[in-house]
């Protein structure tokens, strides 16, 4: 490689050249959806930075395997069930499908592996045994915990001081932990929740053990790249790190830690109750055969910074798209071109990598290239863009009738095509090369 991929690491909070574990193998985890309802748009956003970023790996190293598990029993899906009257597995299993479904229409690769909680328990409890074993964790009527104070560089992912956060616990702790910065490894289930036979009585897993498991099981005690939004760093990343590292001797649980900024709409911050929630599922129903555009849109900001997100993005993202299209019409990829491949390898930069793309788009000569560029960003992966617009008629068949009013000096045909395609939501586009369209 002519320049080598650099990561924001967030563990030292520098720009990091990687090196993976093995060159041969890269192993790649980023955590993923609770599955309990519709996910929103700022969830879309760590799977389409992460999915850019495997698709940069796989052109970079031979093997690469991305995993991003599920969450399938967590107090949130309870909630769903008892409110609902379904069954647990039928709210899970729907709403798997969906997230899947959603984010494949945002161009996002399955990922290689993608471990359900549920499927892991027996993996959890070893964990929580071994944990109790060596002196790191306690249980006390049914609930396992572990205890901060034992780890002396608690807090090195979020930089917090591990006396600060047992000093700063809330002052009303619950009777069964030690000090107020403990988290739950393990908790009882009543005969209403579900749970599983443990050492410890009846119950069910803490959020934060999963993904040691998992990492564990699929990939062993170290791996390059551990993902996820900003939000996880502290407390679900950190105690990630503080159960695998008090288990394996010490041993990194990942070498890369890597997160995206927060998401805004519309320059506020996503709720309910200022109605700007926005789900993957309506904005796929509101702009059809358009998911491309809603990750393109996601893509215009740099992963690590804040974003905000916008339905006027998507339609400014469609109209870029609709033009790079019409650029590689009939052409098949080549290479990716140098200019993009530096920009993404410095830590996934791809707002320059967009800007390097409008520079290729110039030229009918870098079609091939252009092509193979923007499929390395997710992009150009739509034969039937078009088709997808919805319109039926023949919109290059009526250009060719106004060129030839124009040659024929018809200047009021020309005029009155341009006006009814105008009407269709139609925009033509004269330019040295001819005329072309997009829709509004």
């Amino acid at each position: 490689m002519a320049n080598k991929l650099k990561i924001y690491n967030t563990l030292n909070n520098v720009k990091e050249e990687f090196n993976p574990i093995d060159p041969n193998h890269v192993k790649m985890y980023v955590c993923g959806p609770t599955v309990y309802n519709y996910a929103h748009v700022g969830n879309a956003r760590p799977v389409v930075v992460f999915d850019t970023l495997y698709r940069l790996l796989k052109h970079d190293y031979p093997n690469v395997t991305y995993a991003r598990n599920i969450t399938d029993i967590d107090d949130k899906i309870i909630e769903a069930s008892l409110e609902t009257g379904d069954e647990i597995s039928t709210i899970t299993e729907k709403y798997t499908r969906i997230y899947e479904e959603d984010m494949g229409a945002l161009n996002a690769f399955l990922p290689d592996i993608r471990p359900k909680a549920t499927e892991y328990i027996q993996e959890m409890i070893d964990l929580i045994s071994d944990l109790i074993k060596k002196g790191h964790a306690y249980e006390v009527d049914g609930h396992v915990l572990f205890e901060v104070s034992t780890m002396a560089d608690y807090g090195e992912l979020s930089g917090k001081d591990v006396n600060d956060l047992i000093a700063g616990a809330r002052v009303n702790v619950a009777d069964y932990k030690r000090e107020g910065a403990d988290f739950v490894l393990w908790k009882p289930s009543t005969d209403e929740q579900p749970g599983w036979e443990s050492p410890w009585g009846r119950g069910r897993p803490g959020w934060h053990t999963e993904c040691s498991a998992m990492i564990h099981k699929n990939f062993g005690e170290t791996i390059d790249i551990h993902g996820g939004g900003q939000d996880l760093i502290f407390p679900h990343h950190e105690n990630e790190i503080a159960q695998s590292k008090c288990s394996h001797g010490g041993a990194n649980l990942a070498n890369y830690w890597m997160h995206n900024g927060y998401l805004t709409v519309d320059g506020e911050k996503m709720s309910k109750s200022l109605g700007n929630f926005i789900t993957v599922h309506e904005l796929l129903e509101e702009f059809p055969g358009k998911g491309e555009a809603v990750r393109m849109a996601l893509l215009t900001s740099h992963y690590r910074q804040p974003a905000d997100f916008s339905r006027d993005a998507i339609n400014q993202a469609k109209k870029q798209l609709d033009r790079w299209y019409r650029a590689v019409e009939g052409v098949k990829a080549t290479e990716p071109a140098e200019a993009v491949l530096e920009a993404m390898r410095d830590d996934l930069n791809t707002p320059k990598a967009i800007m390097e793309l409008n520079q290729l788009a110039k030229d009918e000569s870098n079609a091939g290239a252009l092509k193979a560029s923007a499929a390395l960003l997710g992009l150009l992966q739509n034969d039937d863009w078009f088709a997808a617009q919805d319109v039926d008629f023949d919109i290059d068949a009526l250009i060719q009738e106004r060129a030839d009013a124009k040659a024929n000096k018809n200047w009021a045909r020309a005029d009155e095509i341009r006006d009814e395609l105008a009407a269709e939501g139609i925009t033509l586009l004269d330019g040295p090369e001819g005329t072309t369209w997009e829709k509004n």
